[in-house]
């Protein structure tokens, strides 16, 4: 592999002064169509001062390009340590949502029988667009995104573009019903299935439902039956919330949308990232990982997984997480030693790629350890943890002079947490 050197001296410096960065950048608008005629809003940013073809990289998203006032937030944490290494930066909005034509269909499964269209093919489209339309490409894109976008991220390599050369998948669910966002092993996730269904099938835009009172888990207590969400708020409009009620075990519908059965072998070389504390997705991807692992023959199946809650590798510095103190700034590790690195050498030729097979923030002794496989199988140990009466947990058994201690609680579904 051949080094370059930066393309934008400064850049990192505008960026630790807080200026805005997107004045580094041309920027563009496109309705890019697909091939059933809908056309998809997309963001295009490139460099002012690039001397040589750069590669793009490229965000798919549900959630809106950039805020009421214009700011694109993704430049202020998602790809700020990108900036200084010279991309085209690539937004869109995915079908149906903000400024993009088409339906929406929240998780819209992979084609199959007469389907023409899905999350992959739109990616595959916009890609031959941007090759042939964006001037002084390099022939080469990344894809990358958290959440929602992550799985946008998944979808685009099942059946990839040829020149989509690299992934980040970022906390991607892999399956909806047995660990991510709206069931967690089975058990459904009551505000925040009524709230995020809501926020994205009542419009375009994001929607925010608005509570009579102040205190949600009130409200929700006083809602009673879940048929209930129909009759007095929903009226059956909401596509997502009368799939929970139609579907409230794990059926072909729910099998239909997990990942895992479409992902045969690694066909991109891919970033899987997870957070320890991820509340919505750290199910997800693990088991995206150790799916293509199975098959991945190519060595392109990778693992990071630090102390975070859901995108906190995304935003801010990730030193700490409430009052616990990790030491170093792991999300900024993270973008800078990590992701950098990644993409510039698969899109860029920088290398050598020192990327582990896995790489894991131990907390407690608060270092980021690299294994050859994962899970670990050599020098690991497996401490066992032991109840103890008066809410204790501890390393060491109870003794046997201890007896038959206990606590004792009372379970009223009314009074969940007294």
């Amino acid at each position: 592999m051949t080094a370059s050197t930066s393309w934008l001296s400064g850049a990192a410096r505008k960026l630790q002064t807080g200026r805005d960065v997107t004045s580094l950048f041309v920027k563009t608008e496109a309705m890019i169509p697909m091939r059933d005629g809908v056309r998809l809003h997309t963001e295009i940013f490139i460099p002012k001062k690039s001397r040589v073809a750069l590669p793009f990289i490229f965000i798919r998203t549900p959630y809106g390009i950039t805020d009421d006032k214009g700011h694109n937030s993704y430049f202020d944490g998602l790809i700020r340590e990108l900036v200084d290494e010279g991309y085209v930066f690539v937004f869109q909005d995915i079908r149906g949502r903000y400024k993009s034509e088409g339906q929406f269909v929240m998780f819209r499964p992979p084609r199959g029988g007469n389907e023409k269209i899905d999350e992959g093919t739109d990616t595959y489209d916009t890609i031959e667009w941007l090759l042939k339309n964006v001037a002084h490409n390099n022939g080469r894109v990344g894809i990358m995104g958290g959440s929602y976008g992550g799985w946008l991220a998944v979808m685009a390599m099942l059946d990839p573009h040829p020149a989509l050369k690299a992934a980040a998948e970022q906390a991607s669910p892999a399956d909806q019903f047995l660990g991510d966002d709206f069931h967690h092993n089975g058990a459904f996730r009551l505000s925040y299935g009524f709230e995020y269904s809501s926020r994205m099938e009542s419009s375009k835009i994001q929607f925010h439902f608005a509570f009579d009172i102040s205190d949600a888990f009130e409200w929700y207590l006083r809602l009673g039956a879940l048929s209930n969400v129909n009759e007095k708020y929903f009226h059956a409009n909401i596509p997502t919330w009368n799939d929970f009620e139609e579907h409230p075990n794990y059926d072909e519908f729910w099998r239909r949308q997990a990942v895992a059965p479409y992902l045969v072998k690694p066909t991109v070389p891919n970033l899987n990232v997870a957070g320890w504390w991820d509340q919505e997705d750290f199910y997800g991807p693990i088991k995206i990982y150790e799916t293509l692992e199975k098959n991945d023959t190519r060595h392109l199946n990778y693992l990071v997984s630090g102390p975070w809650n859901h995108g906190g590798w995304a935003h801010g510095t990730g030193r700490s997480l409430g009052k616990i103190d990790f030491d170093s700034d792991t999300a900024t590790y993270y973008r800078e030693k990590v992701q950098a690195p990644w993409f510039a050498y698969w899109l860029k030729d920088r290398g050598p790629l020192t990327q582990p097979e896995a790489l894991a923030f131990q907390t407690g002794s608060n270092k980021w350890a690299s294994y050859e496989e994962w899970p670990p199988l050599h020098n690991i140990t497996n401490p066992k943890l032991y109840f103890h009466s008066g809410g204790r947990l501890s390393f060491d058994p109870p003794d046997a002079g201890d007896g038959e201690g206990f606590d004792s609680y009372i379970s009223d579904p009314a009074h969940l947490v007294p």
